[in-house]
């Protein structure tokens, strides 16, 4: 389900960044470093064009790990609120895509620690409306596709809800290192730079996410 329309209230003059629409009107491309600089200066349309880059990857981000459009909204409200707040504090050290992905990680993860990682029922919508139909769950998470038989079509949303209700036991850490390798494709030192911690850590998370799955839907793939 498309999460159209969204909009950030932003502090001082109770302004709104909306998600989806453009309000940079300089007439000229404008690269990232600059808008940064001058969102940092304090324009407001430049911060919204930032948001505007980036809204779209934080929604799926959120959909994908809590699982709850009601959630994602009030992740992506938080995560944006962050990165206005703290927007001084980029030093350009490392890409403001990390940057902003490792804040929308970090809320995703207090909300799933917050929740005590409870399962939710409703999966996201893929991008395309497809259902997700995976031929190894562990080893391709991203593919999906539609199938022409009933039977299978539903076979495979059954095995998407267990699925769900079986992420929902992994602590919060587990579940989000798991997701962000296997729905997002990240490679474990992104994931690590992300939740500000070490590869092999992430390593050890994700191999206990992967065998207390294994473990859960033992018989099911």
């Amino acid at each position: 389900m498309p999460l159209t329309g969204l909009a950030i209230a932003l502090p001082g003059d109770g302004s709104l960044a909306s998600c989806g629409e453009h309000t940079w009107t300089t007439g000229r491309a404008v690269d990232e470093r600059t808008l940064i600089q001058q969102a940092q200066a304090g324009k407001r349309a430049a911060f919204e064009e930032l948001v505007h880059k980036y809204d779209r990857d934080v929604l799926r981000v959120a959909l994908n790990l809590l699982r709850s459009p009601e959630d994602a909204r009030d992740v992506y409200q938080e995560a944006f609120l962050k990165v206005y707040k703290n927007l001084h504090r980029f030093r350009f050290e490392c890409s403001f895509y990390t940057w902003v992905y490792r804040i929308v990680t970090n809320v995703c993860l207090d909300h799933l620690r917050r929740s005590n990682s409870r399962p939710e029922v409703q999966a996201p919508e893929a991008a395309g409306g497809d259902d997700a139909s995976p031929r190894d769950f562990f080893d391709r998470q991203r593919e999906h596709r539609v199938t022409s038989d009933p039977e299978r079509h539903l076979l495979d949303k059954e095995i998407g809800r267990q699925i769900v209700a079986a992420l929902g036991h992994l602590s919060a850490r587990e579940r989000v290192v798991f997701e962000l390798k296997h729905y997002q494709g990240l490679k474990l030192r992104a994931i690590g730079d992300m939740l500000g911690t070490t590869e092999e850590t992430v390593k050890n998370s994700l191999f206990r996410a992967t065998r207390k799955l294994r473990a859960r839907l033992e018989g099911l793939l």
